[in-house]
């Protein structure tokens, strides 16, 4: 390794030159702080600076990190739309002994972002993949939500589509745990409006620019941020939404009118049922008599 590139790795805390290892061959998985420059831990640094190259989503994004640390290692843009054609060279590099590391643009990579593709394809070649841990949005929104924290599920973007949207969140509805959720600014409104149709009355949190200077985590039923979110500007930052787990209380015979109107749309009496079943806690049963009293009364058009 040139003398040059060994006083290369280093990085720069509190004013002061810190001095970095080189690196054992292999994929470093590196989480990065997802907005307080702060958050970053030393284990992080120390590895940043001590990589042969440095993978990340947007390079404009990642020097400024690189910069307010000092850290001179060489970026590469790895991200959705190059990702066929960078990866092999990601795994070439990996193939000639180079410690590779793997950042995002924020938080803990693979969390949607191309690098799960990346680290099956190390492993599987057989090279070394090392985790460095730290900050994490999903977890970040999370513990600061105050909904249940002993089990959650992590759905990632909804689909951008009314229609997509809610087929998927009728899939999730059942689920007995905490659920959240990344959503850009410009889908939120409709977002939450459409948890509110498919969830009912649940409690949730809108967690925006966390960690940042106007960091905000708003909460209240999935009724109420709808409507607040539908009648204030677009909001700005980046935005995850906590929703609590489905109530242990059976729903009311409205509520299960109103899923099984929704359902009864595009499925037969016999899948809506079943649907409503999941979603509400009630019998399958007593659903199925409702879906039938629903359709004999005219209110949806959907066929058995």
């Amino acid at each position: 390794m040139p003398a040059d590139r060994d006083l290369a790795r280093s990085f720069t805390l509190d004013g002061n030159r810190v001095a970095a290892k080189a690196l054992v061959p292999g994929l470093y998985v590196v989480a990065t702080p997802i907005g307080n420059l702060g958050d970053i831990t030393l284990r992080a640094l120390a590895t940043l600076a001590g990589a042969d190259l440095i993978a990340c989503e947007d390079t404009r994004v990642s020097s400024v990190l690189l910069r307010h640390y000092g850290i001179a290692s060489r970026l590469t843009a790895y991200h959705e739309h190059n990702a066929a054609s960078v990866r092999p060279k990601l795994l070439a590099a990996l193939g000639d002994g180079k410690a590779v590391a793997l950042i995002s643009d924020a938080g803990t990579p693979l969390i949607s972002d191309p690098g799960y593709r990346l680290v099956v394809e190390a492993r599987a070649a057989g090279h070394r993949v090392v985790p460095i841990p730290g900050p994490s949005a999903v977890l970040t929104a999370l513990v600061a939500s105050g909904l249940p924290t002993d089990a959650f599920f992590f759905a990632g973007f909804l689909p951008p589509k009314t229609a997509a949207r809610t087929k998927r969140l009728r899939e999730l509805a059942a689920i007995p745990a905490t659920l959240v959720f990344f959503e850009s600014p410009q889908r939120l409104a409709d977002s939450l409006a459409d948890m509110r149709d498919v969830l009912g009355e649940r409690e949730a949190v809108v967690a925006r620019e966390l960690t940042k200077a106007f960091e905000e985590t708003r909460s209240g039923t999935l009724a109420s941020l709808a409507t607040a979110y539908a009648e204030a500007p677009t909001p700005k930052g980046e935005i995850v939404v906590v929703v609590a787990p489905p109530s242990e209380q059976a729903a009311s015979a409205e509520d299960a009118d109103r899923v099984l109107t929704e359902l009864l749309a595009d499925r037969s009496v016999s899948e809506a049922a079943s649907e409503a079943a999941a979603i509400t806690g009630l019998p399958r049963r007593e659903l199925y008599k409702r879906a039938l009293a629903l359709k004999a009364g005219g209110k949806t058009d959907a066929g058995d």
